[in-house]
């Protein structure tokens, strides 16, 4: 019960890494509060945890549904310990196919979305509390065609320095999780690879990771719960990768 007593909100929490960290944390005694744009599939989370957990639809790049999640969280809880910035989305494109809309999808929802969760829960995060980001190992590649999307994750990647500062007198901790090749069905969609595409996307790529696998979302929740706890007290303005050493042998074929 690492969690026991803690509160926390998880954006992106309807499906794939952010429902498996949502689960992890209440498994730790933790209460949860996830946002997504989809009700059907934050419903679905809701019935499968079981307990201590609700939902607020709400899109992390529209400020005032954010607020009203903070608003609620406050009126229920009091307080939020933990903000897990989970909402994101990308996809491959070469820069010359960049569209206005896309760059505005992706930076919106990656970089200003995380800068709204943080504006609006700030107020009601107490002393001690902690913010966790979901980054991306591509942060520190130079994967071609994923350009907008590194970008995105980079800036994100830049916050847990800054925050970091701005927060100490705070005692705010704020860090990062950065997955590797964590295959998700969401993310397969986004990328345009039907279920068998991505198989053999994938087995292809376990070859090249010096973890002889791809990752599980449980990989990654595993270490959401190890940020979240007093274990990780003196861990602060770090980006932890979970990538299974892919981040230490790059560059290969992805």
């Amino acid at each position: 019960m690492r969690l026991k007593n803690k509160v926390a909100l998880i954006t992106g929490g309807g499906t794939g890494i952010g429902l498996d960290i949502a689960k992890n944390y209440v498994s730790e005694g933790c209460y949860v509060y996830i946002t997504g744009r989809r009700e059907n599939k934050l419903k679905d989370a809701v019935n499968t945890i079981g307990h201590d957990i609700d939902y607020v639809v709400a899109d992390v790049t529209n400020k005032e549904d954010m607020q009203h999640v903070a608003d609620k969280i406050k009126k229920d809880k009091g307080h939020l310990d933990i903000l897990m910035c989970n909402a994101g989305v990308g996809n491959y494109v070469a820069i010359e196919d960049i569209t206005e809309k896309e760059f505005n999808r992706v930076m919106y929802t990656n970089v200003l979305g995380t800068y709204y969760c943080a504006q609006v829960c700030l107020p009601i995060m107490p002393q001690g509390s902690t913010i966790i980001l979901n980054t991306s190992v591509t942060a520190s590649l130079g994967l071609p065609n994923f350009s907008l999307y590194i970008a995105a994750k980079s800036a994100m990647k830049s916050f847990i320095h800054t925050w970091t500062n701005e927060l100490r007198d705070r005692k705010i901790r704020v860090n990062a999780l950065a997955p590797g090749i964590i295959p998700t069905d969401a993310a397969g969609k986004e990328l345009g690879r039907d279920p068998k595409q991505e198989a053999e996307v994938q087995a292809y790529r376990s070859t090249l990771i010096p973890a002889g696998r791809v990752g599980h979302v449980q990989d990654t929740s595993h270490a959401a719960v190890f940020l979240a706890s007093d274990e990780s007290s003196y861990i602060n303005g770090v980006e932890i990768l979970v990538d299974g050493g892919l981040a230490a042998i790059y560059p290969v074929k992805l």
